[in-house]
């Protein structure tokens, strides 16, 4: 099975008190989420960003970006 891919959707615009524009996630989570090796690390974040997004508001347009990055690395949604 093809491992989760990293959330990013490649817009890395940091302007929402730190949190990027497209993906919610500030430069240390980006950095952090680089460094997790195992799917089930990889999917709790992702779910943890998420719930980030919903808590902070305006992220609409990344799970569509990202349900593509999954598709095209052959990796069933999770969420």
């Amino acid at each position: 099975m093809p491992k989760v891919p990293n959330p990013c959707v490649d817009v890395c615009k940091y302007k929402r008190e730190g949190h990027c524009i497209a993906c919610s996630m500030t430069k240390a989570q980006k950095s952090l989420s680089k460094e997790l090796k195992k799917d089930k690390h990889r999917i709790a974040f992702v779910q943890m960003l998420i719930a980030q997004q919903h808590r902070l508001g305006k992220f609409p347009a990344w799970q569509a970006m990202y349900d593509k990055k999954l598709k095209k690395k052959g990796v069933k949604p999770f969420f």
